[in-house]
């Protein structure tokens, strides 16, 4: 078991660095336009469209390396009065709903992708983009997703046990809520 939440938080951490990587991206290509357009009254027509497209792959894999790192916003009114095994199992809960929503979540934008392949859709810009292909991070993130609420599941169930040697667990602190 341990192998697996591990190599989920590893696939988690490599979706985060992807992320990153396309927000360098975005912003060479913004700052590309702008130089273009300053330098030279011309436009690379294509920045706002992918500028756009890079936005939501990088919202989309940055989902689960979010997670892992404790990023997301959580409301902490009742697990900051739960300690121990309590507290555990509140989280466990949480994962649970939260591997619920994003089974679903995941279906939902994998139906999205599959009718842009199916009807091989376009985008309306002048690139005329097949759109699968950014649309395609958002099935992906949101199993990425997915799959880290399990592990973080798994990370809580192993807690429970006693056995964490080898987890990366992160405690959540009491200040600014993370």
């Amino acid at each position: 078991m341990k192998k697996i939440i591990n190599f989920i938080d590893h696939l988690s951490g490599f979706s985060g660095w992807a992320a990153g990587i396309m927000t360098a991206v975005a912003m060479v290509l913004v700052a590309g336009e702008i130089v273009y357009r300053t330098g030279f009254s011309r436009t690379l027509y294509i920045t706002d469209e992918y500028s756009g497209y890079l936005m939501t792959m990088v919202t989309f894999c940055g989902l689960a390396y979010t997670l892992r790192e404790r990023g997301h916003i959580r409301m902490m009114m009742l697990p900051h009065f739960l300690k121990g095994r309590p507290r555990i199992i509140f989280d466990m809960i949480c994962f649970a709903v939260g591997f619920i929503f994003c089974i679903a979540f995941t279906w939902f934008t994998f139906v999205f992708f599959w009718d842009s392949v199916v009807n091989e859709s376009r985008s309306m810009h002048i690139s005329e983009t097949y759109l699968a292909v950014p649309q395609f991070f958002m099935p992906f993130g949101a199993l990425l997703m997915t799959l880290q609420f399990l592990a973080e599941f798994l990370k809580a169930a192993a807690m429970l046990r006693g056995d964490i040697q080898g987890l990366r667990i992160l405690e959540e602190a009491d200040d600014l809520g993370r």
